[in-house]
C-alpha cells in the first residue's frame, strides 16, 4: 500500500497487485507503505504543504470575497462567499472541498471563484466540521481511530456514514446560510466539488434540496478499490439522483471506475441526465493529468466546461 500526494481532496488509496502498477504511473509514492489512516494523513500533510505553497506566489483573488459563519446543529462553521459586482441575485455554485484539513489557506477557493464569478455566478464555499476554522472532530481523525480499533474495513464503514449524515448535513447548513443572502439566487443554485467533494456533491444531487445540477470531480476514485461501502453508496446515490449531473475525471485518476462503473449505472437505471467523462491524455498538461487534476494548477484543464454545463441546465 502506498500514500500519494493529491490536489483538492485526499483519501486512502489500497490496492490490489493488479491495479496496482496502473496506479503507480499516475502518482508519485510519497511515504513507505502503512496503514489506510496513516497514509491519509501523510498524504494530507504533504498536499497542504504543496496548496500553502501555491497559496504564496498566486495572486489573490478579489472577488467581493467575503469570510462569513453560519451553523450547523451546535457547530459553527466557516466558510466564504465570492460576488460579481452589482446586487444580484446571481446563480449560485455551491463548492465543496475534498479531505485536506486546510483547504481555506490554500488558493482552492479563490481559483473556484476566479472561474465562476466571471462568468456571472457567486460562490459559497463551507469548511465542513474539522476544516478550517469550523468547529467539530476532523473526518480524518475520526477514520485514523476507526481503524486502529476495528481496522481498514470499519474505517471505510464509518466513513461512508460520516460522508452521508454529518458531513452532508454540513453542507446542507451551508446551502440554505447562502440561501439567506441577498445576492443569491436561491431558485439558480448548483453544487460542485473534488475527491471528498466530489462524493459530497453527488450525495446532496441525491437530496436534492432545489439544488439544479452537480458538478462532480475524481469521486471516490482513492478509496475505489479498497472500499466496497463507498463504491455502494454512490451506486445507490446514481439511483436517486432526479437532476442533471457532469462526473469528470483526468486520465491519470487513481481509478477511473467511477466514472465507468457509475456511468453504467446511471444508463441501466434511464438516467439520460448522469453524464460522466474520462479526459484523454493528450488533452491535459501531464503534470495535471492526476487526481483532481493536480489540485488548483489543473483547475483551467475542466473550467469552461463546468461553466458550460451550469450555463445550460441554468
Amino acid at each position: 500500500m502506498t500514500a500519494y500526494s493529491i490536489g483538492f481532496g485526499l483519501a486512502t488509496l489500497r490496492s490490489s497487485p493488479l491495479s496496482q502498477s496502473r496506479i503507480t504511473q499516475a502518482l508519485q509514492p510519497t511515504v513507505p507503505p502503512e496503514g489506510p489512516m496513516r497514509i491519509m494523513r501523510a498524504a494530507v500533510t504533504l498536499a497542504t504543504g504543496t496548496l500553502l505553497a501555491a497559496s504564496l506566489t498566486g495572486q489573490q483573488s478579489a472577488h467581493n470575497k467575503q469570510p462569513v459563519t453560519f451553523k450547523s446543529g451546535q457547530l459553527t462553521l466557516a466558510g466564504v462567499v465570492y460576488k460579481p459586482d452589482g446586487p444580484g441575485p446571481f446563480p449560485t455554485v455551491i463548492w465543496n472541498h475534498g479531505s485536506e484539513k486546510t483547504p481555506g489557506s490554500s488558493r482552492q477557493f479563490d481559483a473556484v471563484a476566479d472561474i465562476f464569478v466571471p462568468a456571472g455566478y457567486a460562490v459559497f464555499a463551507a469548511s465542513r466540521r474539522g476544516h478550517d476554522a469550523s468547529e467539530g472532530a476532523y473526518i480524518s481523525d475520526l477514520m485514523d481511530a476507526e481503524e486502529k480499533k476495528v481496522g481498514a474495513d470499519g474505517a471505510g464503514r464509518l466513513v461512508v456514514r460520516l460522508l452521508e449524515t454529518e458531513q452532508l448535513d454540513d453542507q446542507f447548513a451551508g446551502i440554505a446560510y447562502a440561501k439567506t443572502l441577498p445576492f443569491v439566487d436561491a431558485d439558480r443554485m448548483v453544487v460542485a466539488g473534488c475527491s471528498f467533494g466530489g462524493i459530497q456533491s453527488l450525495l446532496a444531487a441525491e437530496r436534492g434540496g432545489g439544488l439544479k445540477a452537480a458538478f462532480s470531480i475524481s469521486p471516490a476514485a482513492l478509496m475505489w478499490g479498497w472500499n466496497p461501502h463507498i463504491r455502494n453508496r454512490l451506486l445507490t446515490a446514481v439511483h436517486g439522483i432526479t437532476i442533471p449531473v457532469r462526473l469528470i475525471q483526468p486520465p491519470k485518476d487513481a481509478s477511473l471506475e467511477p466514472a465507468r462503473v457509475l456511468g453504467v449505472e446511471a444508463r441501466k437505471a434511464g438516467k439520460d441526465a448522469f453524464s460522466t467523462k474520462v479526459y484523454s491524455q493528450d488533452s491535459v498538461p501531464e503534470d495535471e493529468q492526476t487526481h483532481c487534476f493536480g489540485g488548483v494548477k489543473g483547475v483551467h484543464n475542466w473550467a469552461g466546461e463546468a461553466v458550460d454545463f451550469f450555463d445550460s441546465v441554468l
